[in-house]
């Protein structure tokens, strides 16, 4: 994922725009901003010298991208790029997840770089049961396949019996 960088400060209205864009929380999770979620993918310079916003979304019928799409809107021309993936959430957005209560994804979809695109395969697989945000345990079940959004699965820690949001991997 690109981010501002020394080549971006000499550009006001690029720096500005990352500047803006930083704060832009997803609607749903409104603790982590679209950057950290790795939604928000580029801002650079079009060819014809507008400014150019790559957004994301994490999954193609995702009903948050209108609200998203409207926030980053006060910096057009925008556009939606490549297929989202949860291997572009920062470290730091993990961690707000499972502070927030909700069970980061656990495992890549990909082996390549995470500032690389890629095509992202959607195939089931295997992958650990993910450890309960509240008490830490690995000890959890799935109680079904969507939680309070379709990007989210329903789990319940058989330890403190609370359930909680499992963010799916893509």
């Amino acid at each position: 994922m690109t981010t501002p960088t020394a080549a971006h400060s000499t550009d006001a209205a690029l720096t500005r725009a990352w500047a803006v864009l930083e704060t832009v929380p997803d609607p749903e999770i409104p603790v982590i901003s679209i950057r950290e979620l790795g939604i928000l993918r580029d801002v650079r310079r079009a060819d014809d010298g507008a400014l150019e916003v790559v957004i994301t979304p994490t999954y193609s019928g995702c009903s948050a991208m209108s609200q998203i799409a409207e926030d980053v809107a006060q910096l057009k021309p925008y556009r939606v790029a490549p297929a989202w993936t949860t291997d572009w959430m920062t470290a730091d957005a993990r961690e707000k997840l499972r502070a927030y209560g909700i069970a980061p994804p656990t495992g890549n979809c990909s082996s390549a770089a995470p500032e690389q695109e890629k095509v992202v395969c959607f195939v089931l697989r295997a992958l650990p049961a993910p450890s309960c945000p509240r008490c830490g345990s690995a000890h959890t079940e799935r109680l079904a396949q969507f939680g309070s959004t379709a990007c989210k699965a329903l789990y319940r820690c058989l330890d403190c019996r609370e359930p909680f949001d499992y963010f799916k991997p893509y």
